[in-house]
């Protein structure tokens, strides 16, 4: 028997699967909250909680994991990583690295939730599409 092997295929192959997984996560990572289908979100929320953890720890082994999991794109701003600080423009006397989706959840993210063990996100149900009445959902971070 093949027990234990329950996971959200969302009708895709493995490939498409995980890249589409990994292009939620980031864009859930960047902004905060993102509105998709039901069957998506509760296929993201383990996944994107299992990236978090990894934030949680915060050594060099788990931002290279995390790595795989999310894009690193850069989000427009500029982060002392020391503090955490973030600025629209650089500010004057200081060269600061730009923010990217990795180094936000690494000095933001994890420490937000480093005292908190799991349910980093939560799902609320929205009305259906219009377009074809599928069930639609908004996933946050709590």
């Amino acid at each position: 028997m093949r027990h234990q092997t329950k996971k959200h295929t969302l009708g895709k192959a493995q490939d498409q699967r995980k890249a589409l997984l990994r292009s939620l996560c980031t864009e859930l990572l960047t902004y905060g909250e993102i509105k998709t289908t039901m069957a998506r979100a509760k296929a993201l929320q383990p996944y994107a909680e299992k990236v978090i953890s990894m934030a949680k720890k915060g050594d060099l082994n788990s931002r290279r994991l995390a790595g795989r999991y999310i894009f690193d794109k850069e989000i427009g701003q500029y982060i002392d990583t020391a503090t955490g600080e973030l600025f629209e423009k650089m500010p004057e006397g200081k060269k600061l690295p730009a923010q990217t989706v990795l180094r936000r959840l690494f000095s933001i993210i994890g420490v937000k939730y480093s005292s908190t063990n799991g349910g980093y996100t939560r799902i609320f149900r929205l009305p259906p599409r219009r377009g074809d009445a599928s069930e639609m959902a908004l996933i946050q971070l709590v």
